[in-house]
C-alpha cells in the first residue's frame, strides 16, 4: 500500500468566505475594544483625580465645604478634562486588545485564514472616528463649559476659607478687601470674641465693623458660597465729611458675591471654538494674546485628530511580534507612550505661545511626530 501524502500548499480562497471572515473578525475586534476602552476611561479618570484628593480633603475638612459641592468638583474637573482622556483611553483600549489577540496567536490565525492586515485595522480605525468625533464635539462646547463652570465654583470657594485664614490674635487680610481680626477664635464651634472688621470693598469709604463675638455658618441662601460671619452685639463705623456710627444686634457679613464672579472674563480654555473665532477676528493690539487664541483653536482639533494617531499607534505596538513584549503588558506602555506625547506637547504649546515657533507648526507637531512612530511601527511588524 502506497504512502499517503499531504499538500499543504496554500489554496485559493472562496471571495464570499474572506468576506465573511472578515466582517466577522472586524465585529470581534471591535467589540472586544468597547469594555476596554470604558476600563481605560475609567482608570485615567481615577489617576487625575488622585492627584486631586489632598486638595479636596483640605476643602471637605479645613473649610468645610459640602460633599454636594465637592461632587460639582470632581464633575466639572472630568469634564474640563474628557478631549484628553478620550485619546488616552483609545491607546490603552487598542493596545490592550491588539496585544491580547498577538500573544493567544489570534492575528496569525486571523491572517492565515486569508484576511489582510488593512481589514484587521479597520476596527481600531472606526472606533477612533468614534471616538474622535465625541472628542471634537466635547473639546469645542462641553469642556469650555465644564472648565468655565470649575473656575467659577473655585473662584468661590476660594473665598470660604474663613475658618483657616482667621487666627486668633492676627489681622487677616488678603481675601474679600476686608481686613479681619478678632481676639479669641474657636476653630471647633467657629464662634469668634472682640471681632474687629476693615471693609474697603465700597470703595473710597471703608467701613469699619466692631462686634463682641461673631460665628461662622454656612450660608445656604448662596449657591457656592459656604460661610458667612454672622456678627452680635457691635457697631458700624463710616467716616465721610462726618462720622457715622451705626449700633446693630445682628450683623451678617458674607465672604463672596457669586454674582461678580459670574461676570469675569472667560479665561481661553472656557471659550467654546465658536467664541475663539469670534475673537481672532478681532484686532489684538497684544501679539501674545492673538498667539494664545491661535493655540486654542489648534489645539482643539489636533487633540481630536490625536485619537486616529493613537489608534495607529497601538496597532502597530499591538501586533508586535516579539511575545515576552506582549506578555508585559499595554498599560506601561500606554502610560510610556502618553508622558513622551505630552511631555512633547507642553513644550510645543509653550513655543506656540512664547512665538518661537509659528503656532500651527507647534501644535500639529507632536502629532506628525506620532503619527510617523505609528506608520514605523505598522510596517515593522507586518512587513
Amino acid at each position: 500500500m502506497g504512502a499517503m501524502t499531504y499538500d499543504f500548499r496554500p489554496t485559493t480562497m472562496n471571495p464570499m468566505f474572506s468576506i465573511f471572515n472578515g466582517k466577522k473578525a472586524v465585529q470581534y475586534i471591535f467589540f472586544e475594544m468597547l469594555p476596554s476602552f470604558v476600563l481605560g476611561l475609567l482608570v485615567f479618570i481615577s489617576i487625575i483625580l488622585m492627584f486631586q484628593v489632598l486638595r479636596l480633603t483640605e476643602f471637605a475638612l479645613v473649610h468645610g465645604v459640602a460633599l454636594k459641592t465637592i461632587g460639582e468638583i470632581v464633575g466639572y474637573v472630568v469634564i474640563s478634562l474628557l478631549p484628553v482622556l478620550f485619546p488616552m483611553a483609545l491607546l490603552f483600549s487598542v493596545l490592550l486588545t491588539y496585544g491580547r489577540l498577538s500573544q493567544d496567536s489570534e492575528i496569525v490565525a486571523m491572517k492565515a485564514s486569508g484576511l489582510a492586515m488593512g481589514t484587521l485595522i479597520i476596527p481600531a480605525l472606526l472606533l477612533a472616528l468614534i471616538v474622535g468625533i465625541v472628542s471634537a464635539q466635547t473639546s469645542f462646547v462641553i469642556a469650555p463649559w465644564g472648565n468655565r463652570q470649575f473656575e467659577v465654583l473655585f473662584t468661590r470657594l476660594a473665598n470660604t476659607k474663613a475658618t483657616a485664614v482667621i487666627k486668633e490674635g492676627t489681622f487677616a487680610e488678603g481675601f474679600f478687601d476686608m481686613v479681619v481680626y478678632a481676639n479669641e477664635v474657636d476653630s471647633k464651634n467657629g464662634k469668634l470674641r472682640k471681632v474687629f472688621i476693615y471693609d474697603e470693598k465700597n470703595g473710597d469709604v471703608p467701613l469699619t465693623v466692631i462686634a463682641k463675638e461673631g460665628s461662622l455658618l454656612p450660608d445656604p441662601e448662596r449657591p457656592g458660597q459656604e460661610v458667612l460671619l454672622r456678627l452680635q452685639n457691635g457697631e458700624i463705623h463710616r467716616q465721610t465729611k462726618t462720622h457715622t456710627k451705626i449700633s446693630f444686634d445682628t450683623y451678617d457679613v458674607h465672604f463672596s458675591e457669586p454674582d461678580q464672579y459670574e461676570e469675569r472674563a472667560k479665561s481661553p480654555p472656557s471659550l467654546t471654538l465658536e467664541e475663539v473665532k469670534n475673537r481672532l477676528k478681532q484686532d489684538f493690539k497684544d501679539p501674545e494674546e492673538h498667539r494664545i487664541m491661535q493655540t486654542e483653536l489648534h489645539k482643539r482639533w489636533a487633540i481630536s485628530i490625536l485619537c486616529v494617531v493613537f489608534s495607529l499607534i497601538g496597532v502597530g505596538l499591538g501586533t508586535t511580534t516579539n511575545r515576552r513584549a506582549a506578555k508585559a503588558g499595554g498599560m506601561i506602555l500606554c502610560i510610556g507612550i502618553i508622558i513622551f506625547y505630552w511631555v512633547l506637547y507642553v513644550a510645543a504649546e509653550g513655543a506656540a505661545r512664547s512665538g518661537s515657533l509659528p503656532v500651527a507648526i507647534a501644535i500639529w507637531a507632536p502629532n506628525i511626530i506620532f503619527g510617523a512612530i505609528a506608520i514605523q511601527s505598522l510596517r515593522k511588524n507586518w512587513n
